[in-house]
């Protein structure tokens, strides 16, 4: 399936023209960090010598809707697409290595924006402006326009993601 230039960070490719012969998608929750470990130190650092022109990989984010914090990890990886679609690898690497963090137990007693705010400071740790990230995760604490389940800024790029992984079969594993 095709990728949308605002979601281009979830590709990987090694010197790839557009007439890649495949392309491997990983639908991978960040809880899943066996995978993304395989994928991030073995098979990525082979594709620029043997599969030069031949590999693209893309990431797909797939929530785990079981997983409460599932979907606050999820959003702040379409935040660093946002702001800085090449850092979405190195980001993605780190919040794997600190996954546990954010586990069910270790989020029961904070809010969300407590969450974000911790998942922010991630982001600073591969380069990005933790208040950039911060901003585009923040839930407001009052109606907005009328309405009092708004979102905050990446709601509707995870939508859309989430539309992509029911309709091409991420299904969520």
């Amino acid at each position: 399936m095709a990728l949308a230039p605002k979601f281009a960070g979830q590709a990987y490719s090694a010197n790839v023209n557009p007439k890649a012969v495949h392309t491997l998608e990983l639908y991978l929750d960040y809880f899943s960090a066996k995978m993304f470990k395989t994928v991030h130190t073995t098979v990525l650092p082979l594709l620029p010598r043997k599969y030069p022109s031949q590999l693209s990989i893309i990431f797909r984010q797939q929530i785990q809707p079981w997983h409460p914090s599932s979907t606050l990890v999820h959003e702040a990886g379409t935040a660093v697409l946002r702001l800085a679609p090449d850092k979405f690898w190195s980001f993605s690497a780190k919040l794997f290595e600190q996954q546990k963090d954010f586990f069910d137990v270790y989020v029961v007693n904070e809010t969300r924006n407590q969450t974000y705010r911790r998942l922010a400071k991630v982001a600073g740790q591969v380069g990005l402006d933790e208040a950039e990230v911060y901003g585009l995760l923040e839930i407001p604490d009052k109606e907005v326009d009328g309405g009092a389940n708004v979102g905050n800024k990446v709601t509707d790029d995870v939508k859309l993601m989430v539309k992509v992984g029911v309709s091409e079969g991420g299904g969520g594993c």
